[in-house]
């Protein structure tokens, strides 16, 4: 086969790849590593899930392999080097959850703001005594200039919320600040000053660790806390502390590794922490967009079928509220980067 899925795309992106390629779909083989090698020898191009991690030693399996897809952010769990090397073209699509991300982390603010909601759809008949909080007129904290803090600065001013931030990788003179609308602060004055804080930085390994007792020392009594970032950001222990001392009122984190809340975690247990499983990225829009964004450049970089001649590459409309009223033929590529 030409192409080899074991994370699904969405049915009308399938049907078009396959109509220029030999395509297979085996998500059975993303947790047996034998059968996968056996199975794509020959294959051209691969798209992984987020748990299969391409190693150089891996890729010595398959001599005829391509390209790598991912319908995930981030490529942490491929070796790029590797597949630099043999020329192995890496694709993910890297802006197609931003939104989805972004209104994830609105929602988060949203319910922690008001967390008699979440008693209320459990059925409690009386709301708590904890008295909810508008998010007008409130500072939230914005922690990395990643994508997604891009737009949600645009959900959130709209909202009347004052905006700060802080990135360790942009100057506060860089002009994205005033675009924004989000006054850049040093980090002990965003822990000073912030209502709720958004955890949205691009991580790297000298970040390990980055939020920790130094930082939450800082805080703001009963603040807030939403994220998306790598767990690794955290230091575990040092948040644990903030969330039973009172520096930390509430947190909820998207996609942590399963050791953060592991049986030695200092976290396990805690009831103002919700950890839910990469529910950012989980909408159909979004899966869309990243299946067709996939499609189109697995397409590309595993060579011209024999309908290429004819081939117009369509792609997801932005506005997804009527797809049905928009024919094939009538798509335009989106643009997936946000600047």
């Amino acid at each position: 086969m030409d192409i080899l899925l074991l994370d699904a795309l969405v049915p009308e992106a399938m049907t078009w790849l396959e109509s220029r390629h030999s395509v297979g779909y085996h998500p059975e083989f993303a947790d047996d590593l034998t059968s996968l090698r056996k199975a794509a020898y020959k294959t051209k191009g691969i798209v992984f899930p987020r748990q299969t991690v391409v190693t150089r030693e891996f890729l010595d399996f398959l001599p005829k392999l391509k390209a790598v897809g991912r319908l995930h952010v981030g490529t942490d769990n491929t070796d790029l080097e590797a597949c630099k090397e043999r020329d192995i073209k890496v694709v993910h699509a890297s802006s197609a959850n931003v939104r989805s991300n972004a209104e994830y982390l609105l929602s988060s603010l949203l319910l922690l703001y008001r967390r008699g909601l979440v008693s209320a759809l459990m059925g409690r008949r009386h709301p708590t005594t904890q008295m909810g909080r508008e998010l007008h007129g409130s500072t939230v904290g914005i922690l990395g200039l990643a994508p997604t803090a891009h737009t949600l600065a645009g959900m959130l001013s709209g909202l009347g919320v004052r905006l700060i931030g802080y990135d360790p990788a942009v100057h506060h003179t860089a002009p994205i600040w005033e675009r924004l609308r989000i006054q850049p602060v040093s980090l002990p004055e965003l822990m000073s000053q912030a209502d709720a804080v958004s955890v949205q930085m691009l991580y790297a390994t000298r970040f390990r660790g980055f939020v920790n007792e130094k930082l939450l020392a800082a805080c703001k009594r009963n603040q807030l806390w939403v994220g998306i970032s790598r767990s690794e950001l955290f230091d575990e222990g040092a948040l644990a502390a903030a969330l039973c001392d009172g520096r930390i009122e509430a947190c909820i984190l998207d996609g942590a590794e399963a050791s953060f809340l592991g049986d030695t975690s200092p976290l396990k247990g805690l009831k103002n922490l919700f950890v839910t499983p990469r529910l950012g990225s989980h909408t159909r829009e979004a899966r869309l967009r990243s299946s067709w964004y996939v499609a189109h450049r697995m397409h590309e970089a595993i060579g011209t079928a024999q309908h290429s001649g004819m081939d117009q590459l369509p792609s997801a409309p932005m506005d997804l509220e009527l797809p049905g009223a928009v024919s094939p033929s009538q798509w335009s590529e989106p643009e997936f980067m946000i600047r």
